[in-house]
């Protein structure tokens, strides 16, 4: 396993992150999600991703549970705050003071930690004044509940201004989270460019497009039984975008080149993300503990400029690239 700074700090991650988001305490049995995380140590990655929302706090605490007992200057565990938890009160959502607050307790105490490595804003929030938000991360990184502060799927002009906010209070933005892959680039124009100016790195999710690169699914033929797209619980909706015969027609020309390169299609998919310097780690998510050996494979794979131009000319004018797909919601979802 490779490790890489995550932007200009000092905190350094397995550039595979193991996330939890369709999985632990919702898709999967807590024995076969601990058997995951377990795997996922014995690849050499010590970095875990997870939400206060996935399953409504569940996934926290199964994977709280899961690393017990494990060195936790060893690991570095990240959670994010926005979407709502709990009963879904008024104020159970959106990066207020008051929620912040209130679920960086909840986090900590699910996962049995007394602090976050990396604490992220999990959508703009903008129903609040971002010199609030700020003021919050602030306050959550100076009572040592949180070590870094990241955010996830904001817009560059978002990134930029909070940065300044940040800086002025004494901390900075070191991550984004968004989502990226060989399908879907909409970062590359516009955040990638001014996370580099600023200091930050990607973190990115759903390399392998909800499982779509890795070649399982076929045009003209129905999804396979037991798939993401066939589990209402297990991303289904988000999959669909990618369930197109062109798209499915156009994914199947990667198989030669990774053919060639001696990996699977998951890991061509996973190495072409971590291709791009700004980016720190690709998190990847398993229901199955050799799903993640296999994806972890991927460390350290490096595609050369011919095997890059090579997917471009295979995948064509397939991938979303329109920098305004990056957004978050207008209100607050309650």
């Amino acid at each position: 396993m490779e490790f890489r700074y995550l932007g200009d700090s000092g905190l350094k991650v397995s550039e595979i992150i193991y996330g939890n988001w369709l999985t632990h305490g919702s898709q999967v049995e807590n024995d076969a999600a601990t058997a995951c995380v377990r795997a996922a140590l014995d690849a050499g990655i010590t970095t875990f991703d997870t939400a206060d929302v996935y399953a409504n706090g569940k996934a926290e605490s199964v994977l709280g549970e899961a690393l017990k007992g494990e060195r936790r200057a060893s690991l570095e565990i990240l959670t994010k705050v926005y979407w709502p938890t709990g009963p879904g009160g008024p104020n159970d959502t959106g990066l207020s003071r008051k929620h912040i607050m209130e679920s960086i307790d909840g986090s900590l105490q699910r996962l049995q930690t007394d602090y976050v490595d990396l604490y992220q804003a999990h959508r703009y929030d903008h129903e609040t004044p971002l010199e609030e938000t700020m003021q919050a991360f602030a306050d959550v990184v100076r009572a040592g509940k949180a070590h870094y502060i990241g955010v996830s799927e904001w817009t560059a002009d978002q990134i930029r201004a909070g940065q300044e906010l940040a800086q002025d209070l004494g901390f900075r933005l070191v991550s984004n989270q968004p989502q990226y892959s060989m399908l879907w680039r909409v970062i590359e124009g516009e955040v990638v460019p001014t996370s580099r100016e600023l200091g930050l790195s990607q973190i990115v999710w759903s390399p392998i497009a909800q499982g779509v690169l890795s070649g399982k699914y076929e045009p003209g033929a129905a999804p396979p039984e037991g798939s993401r797209a066939t589990d209402e619980k297990g991303g289904a909706d988000m999959i669909k975008r990618f369930l197109d015969d062109e798209v499915l027609t156009a994914v199947q020309q990667l198989r030669p080149i990774a053919d060639d390169l001696g990996i699977t299609m998951a890991q061509l998919a996973v190495a072409w993300v971590l291709a791009n310097d700004n980016v720190a780690g690709a998190i990847v998510g398993a229901s199955r503990p050799e799903q993640v050996e296999s994806n972890a494979a991927a460390s350290g794979v490096t595609l050369d400029a011919d095997v890059l131009a090579k997917v471009d000319e295979a995948l064509g004018s397939i991938p979303t690239t329109d920098p305004s797909e990056t957004k978050s919601p207008p209100t607050r979802v309650v």
